[in-house]
């Protein structure tokens, strides 16, 4: 199997430094610009299914980077970004100023702290290899299978794809409406393409 993992489109959230998690924000017009750039990338790609995070933003990017063509389109939820409960709208420098103990905690071990009323990265990881182990499963040799969802989603599946901890996600940088790209195999998993935008992003 090749998975084709695309992130979505810019958002104002995304603009504005935000913790976007759950909120469901549309693309910004940058957003828009960048998803229509998307089937450039894409036309010389046999994709045999996609999935999409339930999210709007990646759903939009998905519809745009597909238009024209038909292919099933599979909704999970799993596949949306991390909870960041309270946080979520707030600046980094909102959450230190009103929340800077519980920021502290997080910071120093994601993957069993939460932000409140969030998720753990732990727990969050979890939901996304789920997801990936299930695609894994279910499509077979050869088959090419497209991604859209929020960069947390697909930097951990970057981590288990190459058999990585979900605490190394961070070392993926993942830009608005950009296409990385795994291939499967027996004895594990490669990385062809990664980061790679059809629209400037600079």
């Amino acid at each position: 199997m090749r998975l084709l993992l695309v992130r979505h489109g810019e958002t104002d959230l995304n603009a504005q430094r935000r913790f976007q998690g759950r909120l469901d924000a549309p693309l910004n017009a940058q957003g828009w610009a960048q998803a229509q750039a998307l089937p450039g990338c894409l036309a010389l790609e046999p994709i045999q299914v996609a999935y999409v995070s339930d999210l709007q933003r990646a759903q939009q990017t998905l519809a745009l980077a597909l238009a024209g063509r038909d292919v099933t389109v599979m909704v999970d939820p799993r596949l949306r970004e991390i909870n960041f409960g309270a946080w979520e709208g707030l600046t980094y420098a909102d959450i230190q100023a009103q929340d800077g103990a519980a920021l502290a905690a997080w910071e120093a071990d994601m993957l069993h702290h939460a932000p409140p009323g969030g998720e753990t990265l732990r727990q969050f990881a979890w939901r996304v290899e789920a997801a990936l182990a299930e695609m894994q499963a279910r499509h077979v040799d050869g088959e090419t299978v497209l991604v859209v969802a929020h960069g947390g989603v697909l930097q951990l599946m970057l981590c288990a794809a190459l058999r990585l901890p979900p605490t190394a996600y961070w070392q993926f940088h993942l830009k608005p409406a950009s296409l990385s790209e795994i291939a499967f195999y027996e004895a594990g998993a490669i990385l062809n393409r990664l980061n790679v935008t059809c629209f400037d992003n600079r």
